[in-house]
C-alpha cells in the first residue's frame, strides 16, 4: 500500500466588520460560517457530517459551555471525539501537528479545527450599553493543551502581568544585543511592521488595510500612543477584531475515498513543537529562543529542506521581537527579501484570541494551491516566547514515510539549558538586563519595570522609582547595562532598582 501522508483538504476564513448588537456573530457563528466554508473549500459535500474529531481553540469572548461539542450540533456531526484548548497562539498549529500524527496512525479519520473571536463586537456592545445575548455564557472547560499560567508571582507583583508588558522586555535587550540606537531601532521595528502591513493591505480577511508606514508605525502620534517602552500603539497585536477561521484535516487515502480532488490538496512536509524555559524570569537571555530553533529545525529536517528552500512564511507577529526572535531562530537573514508574513500579521491582519496561526494556515494553504512546487513554514507562539510550534507544508507529498519525532525528545534537552537563579528579595549593587515603561493611556510614563543581575549573577525583577524625569530618560537612552542599586521592601514585598 501507498504510504498514508496527512494534508489539509479544506480551508475557510470569516472577518465580521459588525457595528452594532444587530450586526454582530457570535464566535459560534463564525466558526459555523468558516466551517461552511472549509467543507465548499474542499470541493465535496456533506463532509463536515462525516467528521470524527471537532477541535476548537481556546476562545477568549466565551461562545458557550462546550463551544465543539455546540459547534458539532450545528454542522449536524457526531464525531466521537470533541477538544477545547486552553490558552496560547501556538494551538492551532500543535493541533495540526499532533492531529496529522493521529490521522497517519489512524486514529482520526477527518477532523474539523475551528476557532473565532468576537472581542470587537463584546467592546463595542459594552460601549453603546448594548447586551448580546451570547457574551455572558461562562468560561468552558479544557480538555488539551498546558493550562499553566504565563507570568509567576514574582513578575506580577512588580507589575509584569500581560504580553504588553513582557514583550518590550524582549524588544529592549534585541536593541542592545544588537547594538543600535534607540532612534535607530525604533527605525527598525518600523520598517519591519510596515513589510507586515503592506501584505494586510491587500489581504480581503486582515482588518486593518491602511498599509501604515514605518514613520506612522514608529512615529508617536495622538492616534499613536506609547504603550509600553518601546512599543507604541501601532507595534502591538489587535485583540479586538471579529475573526474565524477553520481547517479540514484528512489522510491521502480517505481524501481518495470521499472524492476531494487533489488539486485541494495540501500535505504538512514537517512539524515541530517546543517549550523555552517557561517563566520570563527563568529565560537564560531576552534576544533568543532556544525552543523556535529546535522546533524549526526538528519540522524542517523532517520535511527534508533547509531554509533557504523555504518559499512563503508566516512568523507569528503578537509584537516586533516576536517576529525578530523567531527570524533569528530559523536562520533567516535581517536582510533577507522574503516576506515573513502571507496574512499581513497579529497587528494588521488581526489577533483574533489564540486563533491567528489558524489564519496564517489557512492563508498559506491557498498561497501554496497556486505554487503547489513551493513550500511554507508557519510558526505559532503562546504566551511570551513560551509555547511554540512549527509546520512545513507544500502541495506535494513527502519523499518518504511521515513519521512524527515525539516532542520530548527535544524537549528533554531544553530542559537542561542554564537557567540563573532568581532571587525574590533582592539587594546590593546591580545591572539592568532588560526594561520598560509602562505608559497610561494618554501615553504618560507611569512604570519601570527591570529585570537585572546582582554581582554575583543571581536574577531580579524590580521597579524603577516614579519620578517622571526618571522615566522619561529611560525612554531616550538605553538603560540596558545601566548599574545601579535594589533594595528590596519588607512592607510591600518589591524590589527597587535606584542609579
Amino acid at each position: 500500500m501507498p504510504p498514508e501522508f496527512p494534508i489539509i483538504v479544506g480551508v475557510g476564513q470569516i472577518t465580521n466588520r459588525s457595528v452594532d448588537a444587530q450586526t454582530s456573530k457570535e464566535p459560534l457563528e463564525l466558526m459555523d460560517l468558516a466551517a461552511k466554508r472549509a467543507e465548499e473549500d474542499a470541493g465535496v459535500g456533506a463532509l463536515l457530517a462525516k467528521v470524527d474529531s471537532v477541535q476548537v481553540v481556546g476562545v477568549l469572548s466565551w461562545p458557550s459551555a462546550g463551544p465543539p461539542a455546540d459547534l458539532a450540533a450545528r454542522l449536524g456531526a457526531q464525531p466521537s471525539e470533541t477538544l477545547y484548548t486552553t490558552i496560547g497562539g501556538n494551538t492551532p498549529q500543535s493541533l495540526v501537528n499532533e492531529t496529522a500524527e493521529r490521522i497517519v496512525r489512524g486514529d482520526v479519520l477527518l477532523a474539523l479545527l475551528a476557532g473565532a473571536d468576537a472581542v470587537h463586537s463584546l467592546r463595542l456592545a459594552r460601549k453603546c450599553d448594548e447586551q448580546l445575548s451570547w457574551a455572558s455564557r461562562g468560561q468552558p472547560a479544557t480538555n488539551w493543551g498546558d493550562g499553566r499560567p504565563g507570568s509567576n508571582e514574582l513578575e506580577g507583583r512588580h507589575g509584569a502581568t500581560m504580553p504588553i508588558h513582557f514583550y518590550p522586555f524582549f524588544e529592549n535587550a534585541l536593541r542592545a544585543q544588537q547594538g543600535h540606537s534607540i532612534e535607530a531601532h525604533q527605525h527598525h521595528i518600523g520598517e519591519l511592521y510596515a513589510k507586515f502591513a503592506a501584505v494586510a493591505r491587500d489581504n480581503e480577511h486582515a482588518w486593518f488595510r491602511d498599509g501604515k508606514t514605518a514613520e506612522e508605525i514608529a512615529a508617536v502620534s495622538a492616534a499613536n500612543r506609547m504603550v509600553c517602552f518601546p512599543y507604541t500603539k501601532y507595534m502591538n497585536a489587535m485583540l479586538e477584531v471579529d475573526q474565524g477561521a477553520a481547517l479540514l484535516m484528512t489522510s491521502t487515502s480517505v481524501a481518495r475515498e470521499l472524492g476531494i480532488p487533489e488539486e485541494r490538496w495540501i500535505y504538512l512536509l514537517g512539524c515541530g513543537d517546543a517549550v523555552d524555559h517557561w517563566f520570563v524570569s527563568e529565560r537564560t537571555n531576552y534576544y533568543s529562543s532556544p525552543a523556535i530553533r529546535a522546533a524549526g529545525s526538528r519540522a524542517l529536517g523532517m520535511a527534508g529542506i533547509g531554509i533557504d528552500d523555504v518559499g512563503y512564511f508566516d512568523l507569528y507577529s503578537c509584537f516586533p521581537s516576536a517576529v525578530q526572535i523567531g527570524r533569528d531562530a530559523l536562520g533567516i537573514a535581517p536582510d533577507d527579501p522574503r516576506p515573513l508574513t502571507v496574512t499581513g500579521g497579529l497587528a494588521y491582519f488581526g489577533g483574533p484570541g489564540n486563533n491567528y496561526t489558524m489564519h496564517s494556515i489557512a492563508q498559506m494553504v491557498e498561497v501554496l494551491r497556486e505554487n503547489r512546487e513551493r513550500t511554507g513554514l508557519v510558526t505559532g507562539l503562546g504566551w511570551y516566547v513560551t509555547k511554540h510550534a512549527v509546520g512545513v507544508y507544500a502541495g506535494r507529498p513527502p519523499s518518504g514515510i511521515w513519521e512524527r519525532t515525539d516532542p520530548s525528545v527535544d524537549q528533554a534537552g531544553l530542559d537542561e539549558l542554564t537557567r540563573p537563579e532568581v532571587v525574590d528579595a533582592a539587594d546590593g549593587p546591580a545591572t539592568v538586563e532588560t526594561y520598560t515603561v509602562v505608559h497610561d493611556r494618554e501615553g504618560a510614563p507611569q512604570q519601570g519595570i527591570v529585570i537585572g543581575r546582582l554581582d554575583d549573577g543571581r536574577r531580579f525583577v524590580a521597579n524603577t522609582p516614579s519620578d517622571v524625569s526618571l522615566l522619561e530618560s529611560m525612554t531616550a537612552r538605553e538603560f540596558v547595562g545601566e548599574q545601579g542599586t535594589v533594595l528590596h521592601d519588607a512592607s510591600t514585598n518589591t524590589d527597587t532598582f535606584t542609579v
